[in-house]
Order: C-alpha cells, then sequence, then structure tokens
C-alpha cells in the first residue's frame, strides 16, 4: 500500500480524510500537535513549525514507519481572528514551507494541500468579479490568513518549477462542516447576509475528504489549484435571488440552478473528477 501522512489529522477534516483514505486503500499515518478522539490510524505528535520535526516526520518514525509516499497537508490555525494577525501568518506558513521543503528532501513527489477560499476575496466587502466565482481570477486574500494561503500557492509554483517531476495540488476548501453543525442551517434564512461573506457556500467533511483523496490520485506533474464546495448553498433562497440582492452589479455567467453554489466545482469535477455527495438538506 502507499503510505500517506495526514498533517492535522485530527482535525474537522483531517478526521474525515483519514477515514477517506483508510477505506481506499491507503497506509495512512495522522501527524498532528493533538491525539485523535478516536485513533485509527498510527499518530505522531509532531510540531510542524519545528523544520527538524517535520523532516523526521516525514521520512522515518521508528517502529511506526520507514518510508513516506504522499503527504495531505491540512494542518494549519484553520481560520482568521482565533490568534493575533501575525501569529496566525507565522503559524501557517511557516509550517507548510517545512511541510513542503521536508517533502521534497525526503523525495515525496506527490503533495495535496488545504488551501482556502478566503483567497477567492472573502469576506467580499469588494464584490467578486463574477459569480459563480472560480479559479481563473488572481487571488484577493484580504486578511493574513488568507495571504499565508495565497503565498502557500505561490510557493507551490516555484517548488514545482524547481522540480518538474512534482505534483502540488491545492485545494481551496469552502466553510467545512459536519453533520452536527447541519442544524443550525435553516435559521440562516432569516438573514441572507449572515453567510454573504462567503456566498452562502460551505463543504461537508466527508466531500472534502474525496477531494483530498482524488488529489492524491491525480496523475499529474507541476502545481495546481482547485476550488472545493459542496453542489448548493446554505441557504432555502434560490441562489439566483441571493446573487440579485447582495451583488446586484456582478455578472452572473452561465444558468444558475436553484440552490446552486456560487462557487464553481467545475474544474475541479473536470480534472480531478470530484463528485460531492452530500448535502445538509439531507440531515435536517
Amino acid at each position: 500500500m502507499s503510505r500517506v501522512v495526514v498533517t492535522g489529522g485530527s482535525g474537522k477534516l483531517g478526521r474525515a480524510v483519514v477515514r477517506e483514505l483508510l477505506d481506499h486503500g491507503w497506509d495512512v499515518v495522522n501527524l498532528d500537535r493533538v491525539a485523535p478522539d478516536e485513533r485509527l490510524c498510527p499518530f505522531v505528535r509532531v510540531d510542524l513549525t519545528d523544520y527538524g520535526q517535520t523532516v523526521g516526520a516525514l521520512t522515518a518514525v521508528d517502529d511506526r514507519y520507514d518510508r513516506v509516499d504522499a503527504v495531505a497537508h491540512l494542518a494549519a490555525v484553520p481560520a482568521p481572528g482565533l490568534l493575533p494577525n501575525t501569529a496566525v501568518f507565522h503559524n501557517n506558513i511557516t509550517a507548510t514551507h517545512h511541510v513542503f521543503s521536508a517533502a521534497r528532501l525526503a523525495g515525496v513527489r506527490n503533495v495535496v494541500w488545504a488551501s482556502s477560499e478566503t483567497v477567492l476575496g472573502l469576506p467580499f466587502e469588494t464584490p467578486p468579479p463574477y459569480l459563480p466565482v472560480d479559479e481563473e481570477y488572481p487571488g484577493r486574500p484580504e486578511t493574513n490568513y488568507s495571504l499565508a494561503k495565497h503565498l502557500e500557492e505561490q510557493m507551490a509554483a516555484q517548488l514545482c518549477r524547481w522540480d518538474p517531476e512534482l505534483k502540488m495540488v491545492g485545494l481551496r476548501f469552502s466553510n467545512v462542516m459536519e453533520v452536527p453543525d447541519y442544524a443550525r442551517f435553516p435559521a440562516f434564512d432569516a438573514d441572507p447576509r449572515l453567510r454573504r461573506w462567503n456566498l452562502w457556500s460551505y463543504i461537508d467533511a466527508r466531500d472534502g475528504a474525496q477531494a483530498v483523496r482524488r488529489g492524491l490520485e491525480y496523475d499529474a506533474t507541476g502545481a495546481e489549484v482547485f476550488v472545493i464546495a459542496s453542489p448548493d448553498t446554505v441557504m432555502s433562497t434560490p441562489s439566483a435571488e441571493l446573487a440579485a440582492a447582495e451583488f446586484p452589479d456582478v455578472e452572473i455567467r452561465g444558468e444558475l440552478g436553484r440552490n446552486e453554489s456560487l462557487m464553481s466545482t467545475a474544474r475541479a469535477r473536470r480534472l480531478l473528477g470530484y463528485a460531492p455527495v452530500h448535502s445538509w438538506r439531507n440531515h435536517v
């Protein structure tokens, strides 16, 4: 079996990724600062802001493993505002640089990592150039968290330029949700502005995990980024009505389905085979 280390495997998305990869025949190791509530695979406690620890974890750990074939890098401070700005930026960009560098040192050529929807311009106080948003316009980071994610994408592009055999797939995840989170979704209908900041988008953790697996399986080289969202919005109001009310001057490209996401996953569907199947509407 191919061995993949999942950084941040104890977190909300990480737990789903560990399960998804185990279910599809991967040999999985969880690297995290925090032990998981349920231990499904070997766990190694690692501080990724320490380069020595990161190199050690991506090469061999005594009786746990003696090689790594792929990396799914999810570990990060998961959103702006959880720590002071510089602390968020320093933690995330340092950890990612260490993981990327250690992977190259270890001879790992298959890297998938969690970028973010925030690179698209969240919270959209400046309206997006068009809807649905996609990967075709330049990054528009508006926070230190998003700036770090934007620079991670630039870093990946340059590392792949240095090493033509390297594949690095960045997944711009929308707001990650688990089934218990869906109980509060019906309340969003009372005020559409509550979720305007990310175009009423979300991603079910299980579909996010599928995207990670498909990124690892993607047969290519070079750096790629993909928007990863659920196929629908968090709202009952039709998507076209939401767009017209909150972004009246923004071009709508194509015909929108009733509750179609305003974050386009067309590129991920086409190239990765991403096929989300989970909706909050099936759980409330």
